[in-house]
């Protein structure tokens, strides 16, 4: 699911700071409430997100403190978080990969 939201698809990429849209009820006794899906709930579950209700049409899940350790964990793996498909999602954790230097300069020269 973290892959499906955050992959870059047309336009500029997703942000990590965006967090994930997250419907309402339209109709029914829940009209009203956040329908989130049943990944993002276990998410919201064991407290990797939150989802603040500012009373506004749509509602977006965010990363708390302990979902961010969690994604710089997953981000280790290079098959979770491909650089060549994710690397806006790696620079926006802070994530420097194997053979980037701090000067600018290419690891080549």
């Amino acid at each position: 699911m973290i892959r499906n939201e955050f992959m870059s698809r047309f336009g500029p990429p997703p942000k990590l700071a965006d967090g994930i849209l997250v419907k309402r009820w339209v109709t029914g006794p829940n009209k009203g409430k956040p329908k989130p899906s049943l990944t993002t709930q276990g998410l919201l579950d064991r407290g990797l997100m939150e989802l603040p209700d500012d009373g506004g049409h749509w509602l977006r899940a965010r990363f708390t403190a302990a979902g961010i350790a969690a994604l710089l964990e997953m981000a280790e793996d290079r098959r979770a978080l491909p650089p060549t498909e994710y690397q806006h999602v790696l620079d926006e954790l802070g994530i420097r990969q194997a053979g980037d230097r701090d000067d600018g300069s290419s690891p080549m020269s």
